[in-house]
């Protein structure tokens, strides 16, 4: 369970992440071609309110994220009981958030949506849609914690099947519940809604069967710690409560420019969930390698080899970068053909373009930023990331404010705000890393 830090071990482990993420944004990128050809209303609307379920896929990341630290801290000192009681453990916690949060958004999402968009017709999409996407909290939450596990025990090449089972689910029922295709309803915004509730719940499962066929079970002895442990679910609280109120910011802070740029207009609205969803597809590498870098801190500091961490993060921001940068460069030569997947229309396509190459050059410096700013997570300091995080989001917000809500200024100078956000974060990040005040500490 130890890992050593070489390229080969950085891609082996990032590889899987990475294509368990492209498979998702794909399912994301026909959801969105297929509301592209329903309306430019519908594409937009999915942005703001997907956004706002996407903060809260992102507080169970957040304790996924914290409860994974703990794991591949136990896996570097190869102790698997350990393992077994964290992940089991983070179980109850998971699914006891998930039904909180999904309480909580059925009775407040009206008001958010009411008092912050000034369209009544966008209030009464994004409600629509809300109501039916949150049915499949409980089940991505629960994904994200089989995830953590595989990659906290260096088995990220399984997180691939969940993947594949919830996109195919998510891109057939999109196409058959939007369009009405098979005898089934014409659903439009909320078929979209409904096959990614479909999808989520057939994730779950296929995430947890993987774990009982593999007979993984035998391997860590999850049976011996099935009950409620309050004193490691403060433990695991205490590491993850950080990373959920940071991711939850970070998201946030995005789900207020979307609102702003509702207020610019339906077409700038369009345009951006089209940009959003080419965000996504670009930072699919990034991430991944972001999420090697938390884990391979943790379990290198776990051996006792804290003089490692420096060069492990450098090698992966390295690797990350160069993957990053080819991708952006196919974008750069081929931004109509890209765009016009989403909707045949010249305008906003041409619309698009100037925005597009402003996202781009920023996930560059995404590229690196994310690898050091989770290298930060997988040495324990999650109270260090939530400050790092409010920080930058706080100077994000403000340029969002004054850009966009006091200037009303165009698309592509309101999507700037990606330079300010990453750069603020890498370069503070950065400077904790080069500190070594992470430096022995227990998790």
């Amino acid at each position: 369970m130890k890992i050593f830090v070489s390229n080969r071990d950085i891609i082996r482990l990032a590889a899987p992440v990475s294509l368990s993420l492209l498979i998702p944004q794909l399912s994301f990128l026909a959801n969105n071609i297929f509301l592209g050809r329903v309306g430019e209303r519908e594409l937009g609307v999915s942005g703001v309110a997907g956004i706002y379920y996407l903060m809260l896929v992102m507080v169970g990341s957040g304790l996924a994220s914290g409860i994974q630290i703990q794991m591949a801290r136990r896996a570097g000192e190869g102790d698997r009981s350990g393992i077994a009681r964290v992940f089991t453990n983070g179980m109850l916690l998971a699914a006891f958030l998930s039904l909180s949060l999904m309480m909580l958004s059925l009775w407040l999402a009206p008001i958010l949506f009411g008092m912050n968009m000034y369209d009544e017709e966008n209030i009464l999409y994004s409600v629509s849609f809300l109501y039916i996407r949150v049915w499949g909290l409980p089940f991505i939450m629960l994904t994200q914690l089989s995830n953590s596990f595989y990659i906290a025990t260096g088995q990220s090449r399984l997180v691939i099947w969940q993947s594949v089972s919830a996109a195919a689910v998510n891109i057939l029922f999109d196409y058959l519940l939007i369009f009405g295709k098979g005898g089934l309803p014409a659903m439009g915004l909320d078929g979209a809604a409904t096959a990614s509730v479909m999808g989520e719940i057939v994730g779950c499962l296929v995430a947890y069967s993987v774990f009982y066929f593999r007979k993984i079970w035998q391997e860590y002895p999850l049976r011996q710690h099935l009950r409620f442990d309050s004193e490691l679910s403060k433990r695991s609280l205490r590491i993850a409560a950080p990373l959920i109120v940071q991711f939850f910011f970070s998201i946030g802070g995005w789900e207020v420019f979307f609102l702003y740029i509702e207020h610019l207009g339906t077409r700038e609205l369009a345009a951006s969930q089209i940009l959003r969803s080419i965000f996504g597809i670009v930072g699919i590498s990034t991430w991944a390698f972001a999420v090697a870098s938390s884990t391979m801190v943790s379990n290198v500091i776990g051996q006792g080899r804290e003089q490692s961490v420096l060069p492990l993060v450098w090698k992966i921001a390295k690797l990350s970068l160069t993957v990053t940068a080819t991708i952006c460069l196919l974008l750069l030569l081929f931004p109509y053909g890209f765009l016009s997947l989403y909707r045949d229309d010249p305008e906003l396509v041409a619309f698009a373009i100037p925005s597009l190459r402003v996202i781009v050059l920023a996930t560059l410096i995404m590229s690196v930023s994310t690898v050091v700013f989770n290298a930060v997570v997988g040495t324990g300091r999650t109270l260090v990331n939530l400050t790092i995080e409010i920080g930058c989001v706080l100077t994000y917000l403000l340029y969002c404010y004054i850009i966009i809500e006091r200037l009303r200024s165009p698309l592509h100078i309101a999507w700037g705000s990606e330079f300010v956000y990453w750069t603020s974060l890498l370069v503070v990040s950065f400077l904790y890393l080069r500190s070594g005040r992470w430096k022995g500490k227990r998790i």
